[in-house]
């Protein structure tokens, strides 16, 4: 049967130093192998996959020297997209063989596969550990676009160039590059991830380079007072809602450490560190933008932190950003900082 694992498994095994070139791209070649940290794309070399048929083994196996897994290429497949059922595993293999789609009612079990639920603590840790660095990337381009051009201390953000995505229950099972945010507690442990799937063909002034899809910005795991966080707080930090509203706002306070609690509803209930003596409240010039701001503002209050809000002159600071340019964007928060803060943290021009 065309679709069966053991077939699928085949067919992959002949074309295995694709396989691993697609979804292994952290690895390298070394003559008849694989090399790679381990099956979720981690950078390394413990892990080797036979790129052709040996005595001791056929093409497409693996083993993980360091953790003793071992598997075939769909299992790579299905660990480094993070895919928990075999129906979205084999249709993804057969998309990559190029082979018609199987009917749900006709699509073969396969026992074996391990499973992790989606949202759950192990999908947002196999989503992220299969990443890159955003250097050279799409991701990268889509915030130059946007005018961001502060990208220091931005390792919370990383690229997928094929994360899986999923427009409906009933719909295909599609693949797209994608930004992924980290979300991490005040200890710096992973509780989350945030996806912006992005528009490979270029910056669309609509779209803003987001993909041409519904929902092109989805979350998953613990969100509730973490956050995507950009540089390491002290006394004094800057909250907002939106990665790229905070990163406008870091290129001209580039020393300020910030956080993205990616929504006005988790923007209100973000936990403040210890340390922490006056927070900046990046708002958003909405209804949202405005509960949110007094609500974080009476949590600061009660925690006997200083809490000062930087609004923009129009929708948010990256709108700000990308209608009037960095200079205005620079006076209108100057303005708005406590004095002690603008030369400690503002970049000056003369």
């Amino acid at each position: 049967m065309s679709g069966s694992p053991r077939d699928l498994a085949r067919r992959l095994a002949d074309r295995a130093e694709a396989v691993c070139r697609r979804y292994l791209s952290n690895g390298r070649r070394e003559g008849h192998y694989w090399l790679v940290g381990d099956v979720r794309n981690t950078p390394g070399r413990s892990m080797f996959v036979r790129l052709k048929d040996f005595p001791k083994g056929p093409a497409g196996k693996w083993t993980d020297a360091a953790t003793s897994e071992h598997g075939d290429l769909l299992d790579v497949i299905r660990e480094a997209l993070g895919l928990v059922d075999f129906r979205d595993v084999s249709e993804e293999a057969r998309a990559f063989l190029a082979l018609p789609r199987t009917e749900p009612e006709t699509m073969p079990a396969r026992q074996s596969v391990a499973s992790a639920p989606t949202g759950s603590a192990e999908a947002v840790r196999r989503l992220v550990a299969m990443t890159q660095s955003i250097s050279g990337t799409l991701a990268e381009t889509y915030l130059r676009n946007r005018g961001i051009t502060a990208l220091h201390e931005t390792g919370s953000l990383r690229f997928h160039p094929h994360c899986y995505f999923r427009p409906g229950l009933q719909a295909p099972t599609e693949v797209r590059p994608a930004m992924i945010a980290a979300v991490t507690d005040l200890d710096g442990k992973l509780t989350g991830a945030h996806r912006t799937w992005l528009d490979p063909d270029g910056f669309d002034p609509i779209r803003l380079g987001k993909a041409p899809i519904d929902t092109p910005r989805r979350a998953m795991g613990d969100l509730l007072g973490n956050a995507v966080r950009f540089g390491v707080s002290g006394d004094v930090m800057a909250a907002g809602e939106g990665i790229e509203t905070v990163l406008s706002l870091r290129c001209v306070l580039p020393g300020m450490a910030m956080a993205a609690a990616l929504s006005a509803a988790h923007l209100t209930a973000l936990l403040f560190p210890d340390t922490l003596r006056r927070l900046y409240i990046v708002r958003d010039n909405d209804p949202a933008g405005n509960s949110a701001r007094n609500r974080l503002i009476a949590r600061a209050d009660a925690a006997g932190i200083e809490a000062l809000v930087l609004s923009p002159a129009l929708g948010d600071f990256n709108e700000d950003l990308r209608a009037l340019g960095m200079d205005a964007l620079r006076a209108g928060a100057r303005v708005q900082l406590a004095p002690q803060d603008v030369e400690r943290f503002m970049e000056l021009v003369a």
